[in-house]
């Protein structure tokens, strides 16, 4: 059951935030606020408190008044929409949740339900966050962004084939906008930094049973921001980071939440068009091409080398005979990457 986050303030609070965000840094005294609002001063005095309460760090000095120096690293409405406000980019039809099951879980509910083509979801915490292949993806509270988009693409199945891995050059897109370091793309939707995995990606696709024409298409990415190695199972935290821990630095979930968004918003305005810029930066970011690799099939291990991307996102591999073949699905290890290394014998 999906729990949402409350950050529904009277009147007088918003109006009080807003004051204060356009005056961020400076100080505005009590009465200020009280005559600019046309409110008493005991309101602005419950507003600061609600403001401070919902995370805020609002400095108050005698003489001087009050001045917001801070905000909650908080994956809610106003933040996101602040940072959206901030990049240019129009508000999103958001759903902002303090816990569910999954995003992509909720909002193929909601798409059933008939939410509307540009929905987002977004949660602080997932307890059954949902991975390729059935595999679990690791979601604990606070650390990461974990988001969904719903769209219903006026486009058929052969047109959504590649949209994971459009969406992998749309998500390093956005690190690079909010942090200034592109990761790279382990084929064929792992984001990877200082070889290892920041995030992931599922794309969910609903047809018409009768026609086959798509109803809706759930695009979900789950992106380590803040966590330690003590945030993961362990043998999770073997092969997965964080954009703080791979950085050394904070990073603002909000500031990511909103340039996932618009990234998101870009590749679905894209989508029918030329995709020739993303499989350019497609190759470009991938760190499985020119790697010895190891291909899991279901009943075989078996060796080759990556060699290209196809038109397709395909991955072109070259076995130690000189056959080579197109591989479209499955699992792929990489020399280097999650601590892999193959050995002479296998």
């Amino acid at each position: 059951m999906e729990h949402h986050r409350e950050e529904a303030f009277p009147i007088s609070k918003d109006q009080v935030y807003e004051l204060l965000q356009a005056h961020a840094g400076a100080y505005l005294s009590g009465e200020e606020i009280s005559q600019q609002l046309g409110i008493s001063r005991a309101a602005v005095w419950k507003a600061v408190s609600a403001l401070r309460a919902a995370g805020y760090t609002i400095e108050a000095r005698t003489g001087l008044g009050y001045a917001l120096v801070d905000r909650p690293d908080a994956l809610t409405e106003r933040e996101i929409g602040r940072a959206l406000q901030v990049i240019g980019v129009e508000a999103a039809a958001l759903r902002c949740l303090e816990e569910v099951d999954s995003t992509n879980s909720y909002l193929k509910r909601e798409a059933l339900a008939g939410a509307a083509d540009g929905t987002f979801a977004v949660a602080e915490y997932q307890s059954g966050g949902r991975g390729r292949q059935e595999r679990s993806f690791q979601s604990p509270r606070g650390k990461g962004v974990y988001l969904s988009a719903l769209f219903r693409p006026s486009l058929s199945p052969g047109q959504l084939m590649p949209v994971t891995a459009l969406t992998a050059v749309a998500m390093c897109d956005a690190v690079e906008a909010v942090c200034q370091v592109r990761p790279q793309i382990k084929w064929t939707n792992d984001l990877i930094l200082h070889q290892k995995k920041i995030a992931g990606i599922l794309t969910e696709v609903a047809l018409e049973g009768e026609t086959g024409a798509v109803q809706s298409l759930v695009i979900g990415v789950g992106i380590n921001v803040s966590q330690t190695p003590e945030d993961f199972s362990p043998d999770v935290a073997a092969m997965a980071t964080s954009l703080c821990a791979a950085l050394g630095r904070p990073v603002s979930r909000p500031e990511l939440a909103a340039a996932m968004i618009a990234a998101l918003r870009r590749l679905m305005a894209d989508l029918s068009g030329d995709l020739t810029p993303y499989l350019q930066k497609y190759r470009r970011d991938c760190a499985t091409l020119g790697q010895e690799i190891q291909l899991l099939w279901r009943d075989r291990r078996e060796r080759a080398f990556a060699e290209d991307i196809d038109d397709q996102f395909g991955l072109v591999v070259r076995y130690a005979d000189g056959r080579r073949e197109v591989i479209r699905s499955g699992e792929v290890s990489v020399r280097g990457l999650y601590g892999y290394v193959p050995s002479d014998g296998e």
